[in-house]
């Protein structure tokens, strides 16, 4: 446990995924697409930004609640879904949605999780599902009436990957989904041997959303970029995205919207909540991070739809400076999943409390006693 306590934030957690992972699951965390230009543009993008604090405002009680989803939630912050849970840490997505729920806050769960919707019910915290759309329609239908049987709080459609990205890294290592033990990568999952021995001798990995439907990623070993370009529909449409919002009939948002017009039609076809997300810079490279784009799409439909930062969220500052510009809340995945890798539900909780000690201490550096009053007199670019 003393690895844990010396992890102070999430680069820290980065490095002892590292070391815990075979070298395939881990660049799978890690890795972005092509020349992962929009990768690191997704973190440098909050440094051309600067706080402007207040002083002298009787800062000794902070409140870090928001509303999103129809739920208040004790962080202004959650956990995005991520596919393949149990493959970073053998309980997966139930470690994930514990810690979240001792937090009272968002966590998600994918298409592609490895955890039942029966298992996840039992949680009691909010928890939304990420819904990719399949050529399958007997499947997508099968996955929505899940989550309505079991009480999902909120429905994400993902509408960034009607193709997979080129995620190079991860055909350099060969990753595939279920693994593949090969002669290049039998060496790393040797000297892995916690987490090898587990993967092999406790429940056999699955995807239980998909299994009954295809094979692949559960039986047949894919790529998740080629699980994209074959599996999901790409004549997905706006009328699609519509239909399953009135089929769903609940908080409903849009993930991977990064422009203003997306974001328009969004409003029109009803959804609550759009994510601004470039899926964590693992579809087109080159393209835009969240952050940058998040004041172009505010200033076009702020107001009348609910609009959250997802990516390149790596301190609590991040997240002050997109609340501060208009976001109503903001989500991402590797905060917490190199801590999960790293240490399981306890390194998730680790990693939230640093969020949540790092939010608290610059609210009050800051001059802000609870999350309504950040605007955007916080707030200095750099290049205007």
């Amino acid at each position: 446990m003393s690895e844990l306590f010396n992890c102070h934030n999430i680069n820290d957690f980065r490095k002892l995924a590292k070391s815990k992972l075979p070298f395939p699951v881990f660049h799978y965390i890690d890795g972005g697409a092509d020349d992962e230009v929009t990768l690191k543009r997704n973190v440098k993008s909050f440094e051309q930004c600067d706080l402007v604090p207040n002083v002298l405002r009787g800062v000794e009680n902070i409140d870090l609640s928001t509303k999103i989803f129809g739920k208040k939630i004790d962080l202004p912050f959650f956990l995005s879904p991520t596919a393949l849970q149990r493959l970073f840490h053998y309980k997966g997505e139930m470690a994930v949605g514990q810690a979240a729920e001792n937090f009272n806050t968002f966590f998600g769960i994918s298409s592609l999780s490895t955890v039942s919707a029966e298992e996840i019910s039992k949680l009691k915290g909010p928890k939304i599902f990420q819904l990719y759309y399949h050529k399958d329609k007997n499947l997508t239908k099968n996955m929505i009436d899940e989550c309505k049987e079991k009480k999902f709080d909120a429905l994400a459609l993902t509408v960034d990957t009607i193709t997979g990205g080129n995620r190079e890294r991860d055909l350099r290592t060969g990753f595939t989904s279920p693994p593949k033990f090969t002669l290049k990568s039998i060496l790393s999952y040797m000297t892995s041997p916690s987490w090898t021995l587990n993967y092999l001798f406790r429940k056999k990995f699955d995807l239980p959303f998909l299994s009954n439907y295809v094979g692949e990623g559960s039986n047949i070993a894919v790529s998740v970029s080629d699980y994209f370009s074959t599996m999901l529909d790409q004549s997905m449409s706006w009328k699609d995205a519509e239909n399953i919002r009135k089929y769903w009939n609940g908080p409903f948002c849009l993930k991977g919207i990064m422009s203003v017009e997306d974001a328009r039609n969004a409003v029109k076809i009803g959804a609550s909540s759009i994510m601004i997300s470039n899926h964590g810079g693992r579809q087109l490279d080159g393209s835009r991070s969240p952050f940058d784009q998040l004041k172009e799409i505010l200033d076009a439909v702020g107001g009348q739809i609910e609009i959250i930062c997802d990516g390149g969220i790596r301190r609590g500052t991040h997240i002050l400076k997109a609340i501060s510009l208009g976001a109503n809340a903001c989500s991402g995945g590797r905060l917490y999943l190199y801590a999960l890798a790293a240490a399981g539900k306890d390194g998730v909780e680790r990693s939230l409390e640093n969020l949540k000690n790092e939010l608290i201490r610059n609210m009050k550096l800051l001059g802000c006693k609870k999350i309504s009053e950040l605007n955007r007199k916080n707030l200095r670019f750099r290049n205007d």
